[in-house]
């Protein structure tokens, strides 16, 4: 086994992921060692990897690949969401292409199909996620309509039911017309949208003449006003006290109430009533006593039968029957208009709330659902974040949480869809007859007075008649509902397994601040109300991955990076170091794809680092095992006991950073020890020991390359797992033919603090400087790479003495020849001076440059960036060009002419010290 010359990652990738999951490298391991245990965030199974995907389960696994490392026995359970309606939506789709509809195949069949296609296509996603190179214990793979999560969400919904928190009643709730279902509060996204403002004339009953006007932005809801309402405070109308309303259109004599939930600011401060089809209303009509009318149906058409049933008659019931609500809209304010009750329209921006599966705008509905009483099992989770027991980062994700949790309402969990986990409960067609209704094409209706048989298993006949007609509740069970069993029914709850014994509560749970409502604070609820604990000890909340803008990536925008594409292209290593080094706590991701080919380049390094250790180990190619044996010897040279320190720290630095969940901090401390540490000087610095420049042993300098480099290895491992591992292999047993023990099953570098030594950094970084401080000066002075350059150091006795002993990494790192040590006070002229410390820096300009040629070289170049600069600076002194170009573009120009601004001061210098000489 040998590193070949370029790293291909395309092939790596596929070998190495198929090893470790053949040689069982993500399975927990046997023993009493620790555990760490994470379920991962189950995607839906009609997705594909996008980047909200990439970044959390990146994160996870560098979790878990630590862990496993550091000798806890890690357990990840993968898995997906049966997601109810968009996998239903999804096979929809595909019958609407045969030219079929869910309605003509039937319940069955249909669920059928959604199970072949959920065979066939169901698991692209986690196929993509093993690209990405997830540890997942793939034999625990689950699903939430498995069989094993199927008894728990009927065990869950029994308890719930035997505990009096569950019940079915007919209550308000926000339904689709498109999908047909009902939708959770947090299910609904409000989207700030442009309307109107209608202001309709409602006489008073008692003398038409005199009226009330009445603002709404739904004047088609107004065929099931019940009331109207006004502050009781409100002087306008304290005169209409304990008169009626007769409505327009519908002529139906509605009471006026005072209520102080008016808002006496909004519209004219009178609030047409109609709890039917709005939540506030609804509360007040719950007050008042006030009939509901239910003025749609399923479709959000016009239903007349809501009127007729109500003994109403009159031509507007058929003028508006069976029209959708938008266009009901149109034909009612037409009419007001012409019969004089319009009196004007305003312009209007509210929120309008929409499906969040297919952006439908959502109607308040009011159908018989099935509701859990929520506050019982929000406040033991409440007080379970307050007392500690489970900790939510960043910890201003936890006030959110509080806020929401507070002012929580009861969770409506049926949804009128066929994909599901159908609800656990029966009815008797003979002793409940009257609830159980027949519809025209043999289905059954039940009304909101149905008496359900909540049951375990099929009951074989009622409990209370004996009657064996029984029909199962047509409902399924809200996708969350199942999602909130997750952390413990994926480990075999109900039943007292060995998994759910080592492994619950579970550690930590990486996801996305959208979904804390949605899935984060039920599974809290869950955990505690069926485990008497957390379900997780951490939440770690990220951020979301925008464009190199800040825009919400999306296909409409065409800004969207595709993460296989960028995997494909960059390999997955560099694409995760990106998304780590990127991820700083509570700050959205600005991702471009120029900043994953920079990582490219990183990854590069360190397999080219890899190759010089390989390439320069003579003898010492045939070793076993790791060890830090000549680490820990007390015979190091100088920049051998700074790489030790060195390391030494950013070990402590990366536990501590990973331990804290700063991700972007663990990689971008690891970043800076392999590259700008141990690749920029000391391999520069060992090649001095390996020549025999300096120390006696070459073999103890090839010994410690190889240590320093495993334990880069070992420290980079949890976030670029191909390359590290196929480095180790070559590295470990470059004899061997075949792979030995991987990688993630070594132990994470351990910390050693009596190998930190701050006097010595602090000497490395003085040399360092001095250095640096060199090269810069031979840069600005345009002296030739290759050149020897004489050297004039003045300063205290010992800096100076410092120096002397430096003099073969001076001599290699900074290409110097000769070299004085100035302690008197004169100063030597013409020359390039630079200030490191107490130290400083001459460097005769004589004796590196033609004088006249250099000179000539920065007049021109001088002339040159004052051309630019003058050109930059007008465009941005143009109102105009100020006015029209995006801000983006203006502080491009700003940054050239900052940039052309120092160039030229540098130029200026330069000319000044070519004078001096002269």
């Amino acid at each position: 086994m040998q590193l070949a010359k370029a790293y291909d990652h395309k092939n790596v990738e596929s070998k190495w992921y198929a090893h470790w999951v053949q040689s069982g490298a993500f399975k927990p391991a046997e023993g009493d060692a620790p555990y760490f245990s994470m379920v991962i965030p189950p995607p839906n199974v009609t997705g594909s990897l996008h980047m909200g995907h990439a970044l959390n389960n990146t994160l996870q696994d560098i979790l878990c690949r630590y862990k496993r490392m550091d000798g806890y026995r890690v357990l990840w359970v993968p898995g997906t969401d049966h997601a109810g309606i968009a996998t239903q939506n999804v096979v929809e789709r595909r019958l609407a292409a045969q030219g079929l509809s869910r309605a003509q195949v039937g319940r069955d069949e249909f669920i059928a199909r959604v199970w072949e296609w959920k065979k066939e296509a169901g698991s692209t996603i986690l196929h993509q996620l093993k690209a990405l190179g997830v540890s997942c214990d793939w034999e625990h793979e689950r699903f939430t309509m498995d069989e094993g999560l199927s008894l728990a969400v009927h065990e869950a919904f029994v308890r719930l039911w035997e505990d009096g928190l569950l019940y079915r009643a007919q209550r308000l709730i926000n339904w689709c017309p498109r999908c047909k279902t009902a939708l959770a509060d947090i299910e609904v996204i409000h989207e700030e949208s442009d309307a109107s403002l209608w202001y309709i004339r409602y006489p008073l009953a008692d003398d038409p003449s005199e009226a009330l006007i009445v603002a709404t932005t739904r004047p088609e809801t107004m065929l099931g006003d019940t009331a109207v309402a006004v502050h009781p405070e409100d002087k306008r109308y304290q005169v209409f006290a304990g008169r009626k309303i007769r409505l327009p259109i519908t002529d139906r004599v509605v009471p006026l109430l005072l209520d102080p939930y008016v808002d006496q600011t909004f519209g004219t401060g009178a609030l047409k009533i109609t709890p039917g089809h709005d939540f506030n209303d609804f509360e007040i009509g719950e007050r008042f006593g006030l009939d509901r009318i239910s003025i749609f149906d399923a479709d959000a058409r016009v239903d007349g039968s809501a009127f007729t049933s109500r003994g109403e008659k009159g031509d507007w019931i058929n003028r508006y029957n069976s029209k959708d609500r938008f266009e009901a809209r149109k034909l009612i304010v037409a009419d007001l208009k012409e019969r004089g009750f319009l009196e004007k329209v305003e312009p209007y921006r509210h929120a309008v709330g929409r499906c969040y599966r297919c952006q439908t705008v959502v109607e308040p509905y009011l159908t018989p659902q099935w509701f859990v009483k929520i506050k019982p099992l929000a406040e033991p989770a409440i007080r379970g974040v307050r007392e500690g027991k489970l900790r939510i980062i960043p910890e201003g994700w936890s006030n959110s949480y509080f806020a929401w949790m507070e002012n929580i309402k009861d969770w409506c969990i049926s949804r009128q869809i066929w994909w599901g986990h159908q609800i656990p409960a029966w009815y008797c067609v003979a002793c409940d007859s009257g609830n159980v209704i027949r519809g025209n094409q043999g289905e059954y209706i039940l009304t909101k007075d149905a008496q359900p048989i909540v049951a375990r298993q099929a009951p074989s006949s009622c409990p209370r008649c004996g009657g064996k007609e029984l029909l199962q509740d047509p409902d399924v069970l809200d996708t969350w509902f199942s999602s909130g069993l997750w952390p413990f029914s994926t480990l075999g709850w109900p039943n007292e397994t060995n998994d759910l014994k080592s492994f619950y509560p579970t550690s930590s749970l990486v996801t996305g601040f959208d979904i804390l409502f949605f899935w984060v604070a039920r599974m809290i609820m869950m955990g505690l109300k069926f485990m008497d604990d957390v379900p997780f000890r951490d939440v770690y909340i990220h951020a979301l991955v925008r464009d190199e803008e800040g825009q919400k990536m999306s296909k409409s925008k065409g800004n969207v990076i595709d993460p296989l594409e960028v995997m494909q292209q960059y390999g997955t290593d560099a694409f995760r170091f990106t998304l780590t080094a990127m991820a700083a706590m509570g700050r959205d991701i600005k991702l471009a794809e120029d900043r994953i080919a920079g990582y490219q380049n990183f990854v590069n390094k360190l397999w080219n680092a890899a190759r010089f250790v390989l390439m320069n180990l003579g003898e010492y190619s045939d070793r076993q095992g790791v060890h830090r044996r000549f680490l820990a010897s007390g015979d190091l040279q100088f920049a051998d006991l700074w790489i030790r320190s060195r390391l030494t720290a950013t070990i402590a630095e990366a536990r501590k950073a990973i331990a804290a969940y700063r991700f972007n901090d663990y990689a971008n401390i690891l970043y800076q020890f392999t590259w700008h540490e141990f690749c920029d000087w000391y391999i520069e610095m060992s090649k001095l020991s390996l020549n025999g420049t300096i120390g006696s042993d070459p073999k103890q300098s090839q010994r410690l390359l190889v240590e320093i480099l495993e334990q880069i290895l070992l420290l980079l491992h949890p976030i670029m797992p191909f390359v590290t591992e196929e480095i180790w292999q070559v590295l470990e047993g470059p004899q061997r033919t075949g792979p030995g023990k991987s990688v993630m099953l070594e132990s994470y570098p351990r910390l050693e603090t009596g190998w930190i030594d701050e006097e010595i950094e602090k000497k490395m970084e003085f040399l360092m400087n001095i250095i640096r401080a060199i090269r810069n000066l031979r840069t600005e002075v345009n002296c030739p790479p290759g050149k020897e350059v004489k050297v004039i150091f003045h300063g205290p006795d010992h800096d100076l003495s410092f120096l002397r002993g430096q003099a073969p990494y001076l001599r290699t790192l900074a290409r110097v020849g000769s070299v004085e040590y100035l302690t008197s006070r004169e100063r030597p002229k013409g020359a390039a001076t630079a200030v490191v410390g107490s130290v400083e820096i001459y460097l005769p300009l004589g004796d590196m440059i033609n004088l006249h040629e250099e000179r000539t070289r920065l007049t021109k170049e001088t002339s040159k960036v004052e051309e630019e600069l003058s050109r930059i600076q007008k465009k941005l002194s143009n109102p105009e060009f100020l006015s029209k170009a995006k801000e983006e573009v203006i502080q491009k120009e700003r940054e050239k002419s900052t940039q052309h601004e120092e160039k030229l001061r540098a130029l200026n210098l330069s000319l000044e010290r070519l004078r001096e000489i002269e």
